[in-house]
């Protein structure tokens, strides 16, 4: 995955709602709004229904950060997709989890991640990795282009329904629920929180 740098500088030229209020933060250019929406912290916003919520709370998810780029994007004509993934989470891959995995007797738990597509490149702006802690690439188990409007529940039941299929097909759950899964899985996002702080 590539990140915000990866990104072309495209002057922000159509006018729009979104394109008006990254230039209330001096943003003129699209790599410049892919740099500033990547350095906001990570953490989940109050609605994932709101265009601008990531702006005017200065934080935001995969969801809700890659979902206001791809509305400007939208905006001023540009050739990006937002990809809906899942990938199977682990302490390889996702720095913060480790913890929460092994507490539960876990390896791996399905995740469903939002990222950028521009041409063949995958554009990521909420991986973080710390003291020079390298991450294993993310390999997708399904991938499919969403609209931003759908960051919300379509992301949430699509996830479920995978987790589900991968408890069956898989076994991985022991004697889990699906709801106990869940609940490690909303864990393990917490976790990833305070250590992208």
């Amino acid at each position: 995955m590539y990140s915000w740098n990866a990104v072309s500088a495209v002057l922000l030229q159509r006018p729009g709602e979104i394109s008006a209020a990254f230039a209330q933060f001096g943003v003129d250019d699209y790599r410049a709004a892919a740099r500033y929406v990547a350095i906001l912290p990570y953490g989940r916003n109050r609605t994932v229904t709101d265009a601008l919520i990531v702006l005017r709370e200065g934080r935001g998810t995969c969801s809700t950060k890659h979902a206001l780029l791809r509305r400007l994007a939208a905006e001023q004509d540009l050739g990006v997709a937002l990809i809906l993934g899942i990938y199977e989470m682990s302490a390889q891959n996702t720095l913060g989890v480790e913890g929460v995995l092994r507490k539960y007797g876990l390896s791996t738990l399905p995740e469903a991640h939002c990222y950028l597509r521009i041409g063949s490149k995958r554009i990521d702006l909420t991986r973080v990795s710390h003291e020079g802690q390298r991450l294993q690439p993310l390999r997708f188990l399904h991938e499919e282009e969403i609209d931003p409007e759908q960051v919300g529940s379509y992301k949430f039941d699509l996830h479920r329904r995978f987790l589900k299929q991968w408890v069956t097909e898989t076994g991985a759950n022991g004697c889990r629920s699906l709801q106990e899964l869940w609940r490690i899985r909303e864990e393990c996002i917490v976790a990833l929180s305070r250590k992208a702080q």
